[in-house]
């Protein structure tokens, strides 16, 4: 993407995720401080729920992280639907919703300060909302609002917030963000080949491959809002267990950082068994044609997530589409009505 062409200028999207930016880089880890006073309270875990962009990836990139250390509130997540289903009462609850209207969010919430719950937290891009009326603290995103329908520089201040809080719960200090927002912006304006572009615009489906930290599921989402293309979602070497059998030579998967060692089995059960297209995104070299991007430590998600970004609007643009407005998808899909 390049806002000095012509081309991108007119799309709300391109601008929303090149402020990501600037985001990233006045973005103030103690922002997760409102949970201080709720972390004593006896709670052993933490829910983080929401639905679509605002609990792929934040909630998936904070519970992969977890896993190498030893959080004080053990995080999972779940739809709020689902949630609906479980026994919270030991568990901290943060809600996001950019729009602070989800009708699954508010639903659980209610039920929850019914219960007398008094552990809940909001995430969202407004003020004022339904959702924060329900909360024991809230926090509103500092992006501003977004007109595209895919939310984008939204979901990484939510991952970013979502760290924080992680970090100030367990009293560590989260990793630096310094030169993150440098990396996300060389992955956003990076030139991308266009054999890349042209095969994924033309593919049927396009797969998106990775581990289970939300960056591949969240731009399979993406892929849906802003290309209009089919797509799904290979979880960690899911790819090889079997979906190959209805895999077409005209579709293309995109890895998401393999792992090293499956590279050669990947080769072989898709790139010679299917005959299809295998490509990569990774800040190191792969077998596979691969869109190098800046190694970012600790914050490579980011990066892979910008870079996809990156990816779908040169293949929305190629296949003639407005970036901003598909036919069906709504900015808030299910939003909460009064009674």
């Amino acid at each position: 993407m390049n806002l000095l062409e012509e081309k991108y200028t007119p799309y709300a999207l391109c601008h929303e995720m090149l402020e990501t930016v600037s985001v990233i880089s006045s973005f103030d880890p103690a922002c997760a401080d409102i949970v201080e006073p709720l972390v004593g309270k006896g709670y052993d875990s933490i829910l983080l729920t929401g639905e679509g962009s605002s609990r792929i990836f934040p909630a998936k990139n904070a519970i992969s992280t977890s896993l190498n250390s030893q959080p004080h509130l053990r995080p999972f997540t779940e739809g709020s639907t689902q949630a609906l289903d479980y026994n919270l009462s030991k568990s901290l609850v943060l809600g996001a919703s950019n729009s602070g209207k989800t009708k699954e969010v508010i639903r659980l919430f209610h039920r929850l300060r019914e219960q007398g719950h008094g552990g809940l937290v909001g995430l969202s891009a407004h003020g004022e909302t339904p959702l924060g009326e329900l909360c024991d603290a809230t926090h509103v995103l500092n992006c501003g609002g977004e007109k595209a329908v895919a939310a984008t520089k939204s979901v990484v201040e939510q991952a970013l917030f979502v760290m924080a809080l992680m970090s100030q719960i367990g009293g560590k200090a989260m990793p630096s963000l310094d030169g993150l927002d440098h990396s996300v912006g060389q992955a956003l304006t990076q030139s991308i080949k266009n054999e890349l572009v042209q095969k994924a615009a033309a593919a049927p489906t396009l797969y998106f491959s990775g581990r289970n930290d939300g960056v591949a599921e969240e731009l399979t989402l993406k892929t849906n809002e802003i290309t209009r293309k089919k797509s799904d979602f290979l979880e960690g070497t899911y790819g090889v267990h079997g979906i190959e059998e209805v895999m077409l030579k005209e579709d293309v998967v995109i890895l998401i950082d393999p792992f090293e060692s499956e590279e050669e089995k990947i080769a072989t059960c898709l790139e010679q068994g299917v005959g299809m297209s295998v490509f990569a995104i990774s800040h190191r070299p792969t077998r596979f044609p691969t869109m190098l991007i800046p190694d970012a430590g600790p914050w490579n998600t980011v990066v892979q997530l910008c870079a996809g970004w990156n990816l779908l609007v040169e293949i929305g643009l190629h296949l003639g589409i407005n970036l901003d407005k598909p036919e069906r998808a709504r900015k808030v899909g299910n939003e909460y009505v009064p009674a």
